[in-house]
């Protein structure tokens, strides 16, 4: 249940940042830091969700890892 309410917090978090401020230096920070703790939720998500033997547990480190690549992307293009 918290790892499910950080990530919607996350994405929340980026998309107010994103529509209110794009420009500000709060916007820059916020997306900045969002992709550093997906990846760290990514980590944390490889060391744990490969002990469970069910799919969607597994996928999650790669989900979490092309969110941030995809957040950075976006950012810097």
């Amino acid at each position: 249940i918290v790892e499910g309410a950080t990530l919607i917090f996350l994405a929340i978090l980026t998309a107010a940042v994103t529509y209110f401020d794009y420009e500000g230096t709060a916007s820059k920070m916020v997306l900045a830091l969002v992709p550093a703790m997906l990846l760290a939720l990514s980590v944390i998500s490889f060391f744990t969700g490969f002990r469970v033997d069910f799919l969607p547990f597994k996928l999650c480190p790669a989900i979490f890892m092309s969110s941030a690549v995809l957040i950075l992307v976006g950012r810097f293009l």
